[in-house]
């Protein structure tokens, strides 16, 4: 019955929308049918993936899964790379650009609280604590979406007029500290510069603000960079009774934290794009009274427009050095060192040109202009080397409120599965579409 049911939402949606490109139009026809029978296979592997996940470069069970399934289908496959992650290759029958999806593996340490019978029981180890691990971000959802388009290429292979060039990456959620990982290492190991290269980019992401049957994106910056900060506060250490024998360093630090919340409000032009600085951390002191040596605090800055978030790192430099200064103190700041991702930021041509496969793919009706986000994504990396498009998944209930569906990295985190063929039927048009129309330019 829901198979069915969706069937006709999709022939529906095909026929009141104009096709985007009138190249092999059957093609396109034959894909859509295709995608959309992916729904029994797509959904069992989503729960088998969530009942399993596994921490940041410590996706060696679910690589070995991944591998298993595109090896199967035909792909050529590789394994290992940037620890765990598995690339896959698929040459069509046909002559055609390279075009690369993208799906992140890792989950979170975070305990699930969705009463599910294929909820995460697993446990593991974070930072030195026990933990429940879960994908609460939807990388479940991602790698079942990209492997039920891998199957609808693999039956198209000889139709299909290109090559598709898979990436299955780890750790997109942060490495542990003195490990590397995500995008930026399987960058480094060539998976945008080895031969088959890459010309575009598509990715996806599952968002609870968004029904089921939606998709949302926007040109340009999309989601914003993401840079740690590290500010060490010294000053001299005294007892609390005599503090003008010392340099108090929490004194000091209140000072540096309300001087940085003026970096926005009067040293970024906010008109060119949203920044934030937030300290969410402070640690200084063992006794009340005993004016300590040092105080370390740590936090993060976003911003979403690349020029914005040079200017704002500076800004918070210059601002929490001069501050401990004028008390006589100094501040060591380190910015981007353990964690850093650039703006997410959609290719404006590629976003044009791509916008009438979405509208054909969901309905004029159902594609959202989307307003940026402060949240990150390490797809940013990516889209530095080759023009790449990120697009939103909605997987809220049609009619529920937010309230029941919390955001993502929630342990109440859950997901109307109904709106996942359309995740799939996007990688499939988007790639097909890209391949068809480049190929009738030449």
């Amino acid at each position: 019955m829901i198979r069915a049911l969706r069937l006709t939402m999709f022939v529906a949606t095909l026929s009141s929308a104009a096709p985007a490109f009138a190249t092999d139009s059957a093609l396109l026809k034959d894909a859509e049918v295709l995608a959309a029978g992916t729904g029994d296979e797509l959904i069992a592997t989503r729960r088998y993936l969530h009942e399993r996940p596994e921490l940041s470069n410590r996706e060696s069970e679910t690589g070995q899964y991944l591998a298993a399934k595109l090896q199967a289908l035909g792909y050529q496959v590789q394994t290992g790379v940037a620890r765990h992650g598995v690339v896959a290759v698929l040459k069509g029958g046909k002559p055609g650009p390279v075009v690369a999806l993208r799906a992140d593996m890792d989950g979170l340490p975070v305990t699930e609280e969705v009463a599910l019978p294929f909820a995460s029981k697993v446990k593991s180890t974070y930072d030195g604590k026990d933990v429940g691990v879960m994908h609460a971000c939807g990388h479940d959802t991602h790698m079942a979406m990209l492997l039920s388009a891998a199957a609808v290429f693999a039956k198209l292979q000889a139709r299909l007029p290109g090559t598709v060039k898979l990436i299955f990456q780890p750790a997109e959620e942060g490495p542990p500290p003195g490990e590397e990982a995500g995008a930026k290492l399987m960058v480094q190991e060539g998976v945008l510069s080895t031969a088959p290269v890459p010309e575009v980019i598509f990715g996806l992401h599952v968002l609870t603000e968004y029904e089921s049957g939606k998709l949302a994106f926007r040109a340009g910056g999309l989601m914003a960079s993401s840079d740690d900060l590290a500010i060490i506060v010294t000053g001299r250490q005294t007892h609390g009774a005599i503090p003008w024998n010392g340099v108090d360093p929490i004194v000091v630090s209140a000072q540096i934290i309300n001087a940085l919340q003026t970096v926005v409000s009067r040293q970024i032009d906010i008109t060119q794009g949203a920044a934030i600085v937030t300290i969410g951390k402070i640690d200084g002191g063992v006794r009340s009274n005993i004016i300590p040596e040092k105080v370390v605090m740590k936090g993060t800055l976003r911003a979403l427009n690349p020029e914005a978030r040079i200017k704002l790192a500076d800004a918070v430099r210059r601002t929490a050095i001069k501050t401990a200064e004028a008390s006589g103190a100094t501040a060591e700041v380190s910015i981007g060192v353990e964690h850093s991702y650039p703006v997410t930021y959609n290719d404006p041509p590629l976003t044009t040109r791509m916008r009438p496969t979405l509208v054909r793919l969901a309905g004029e009706a159902n594609i959202i202009e989307s307003t940026p986000q402060t949240v990150s994504e390490d797809f940013s990396v990516y889209q530095q080397q080759i023009p790449g498009l990120f697009v939103f998944v909605g997987v809220r209930k049609p009619g529920a409120s937010k309230d029941e569906y919390a955001p993502n990295h929630s342990p109440r985190f859950k997901v109307d599965e109904a709106g996942l063929p359309l995740g799939v039927r996007t990688l499939v048009g988007l790639t097909l579409d890209y391949m068809t129309e480049k190929g009738s330019r030449k």
